[in-house]
């Protein structure tokens, strides 16, 4: 019985001495990738739609008015700008000839630059100004481009605080 204890007792000492001491190679340090690499570039429009907050919010059933044929909202398309060698916002710019919903050309800034945690969408600030203070839009990023190349950013209009219409604007890169 003894020899069976000490057989077994060598067995596992043996395994555990090749397997225990394993160096695990993980590569080096990579960044993680930002919202701002994420969504630079040119962006064209698949889709424009306009929903209304007030009767979603007191709980009507409505269907979002899809606006892509009309008012030329099909010739919409933004550009965001980064720094080459940061990566981070600098400006944007709006081409087309649909309606200005909110300023066609202006700088823009993110509210985080990785996406939030707590499942609420990312914003992108826009500002009239290099020094960011003079704040004109906030899109939500509701749709962020990843495995499936697409963009989906929503603009609320809001008076006294509270939303009364929104546009989704559904978006693929051009470049």
């Amino acid at each position: 019985m003894k020899t069976i204890k000490y057989s077994f007792a060598l067995i596992l000492f043996s395994t555990l001495q090749f397997t225990a001491c394993t160096i695990t190679d993980d590569g080096t340090y990579v960044a993680p990738i930002s919202i701002s690499e994420k969504i630079q570039g040119n962006w064209a429009t698949i889709s424009v739609n306009q929903i209304d907050e007030v009767a979603k919010a007191i709980d009507k059933t409505t269907s979002p008015l899809y606006l892509t044929t009309q008012f030329n909202f099909s010739t919409f398309n933004i550009t965001f700008n980064v720094d080459a060698t940061t990566n981070l916002p600098t400006t944007y710019q709006i081409g087309g000839s649909s309606p200005a919903l909110f300023p066609t050309q202006g700088y823009w800034n993110l509210a985080n630059l990785y996406p939030n945690t707590d499942t609420t969408p990312s914003q992108i600030i826009l500002y009239s100004d290099a020094e960011k203070t003079v704040k004109t839009a906030t899109l939500d990023i509701t749709t962020m481009p990843g495995a499936i190349k697409t963009l989906e950013l929503r603009f609320t209009r809001k008076t006294k605080g509270i939303a009364f219409v929104s546009y989704t604007f559904k978006l693929s890169p051009t470049n």
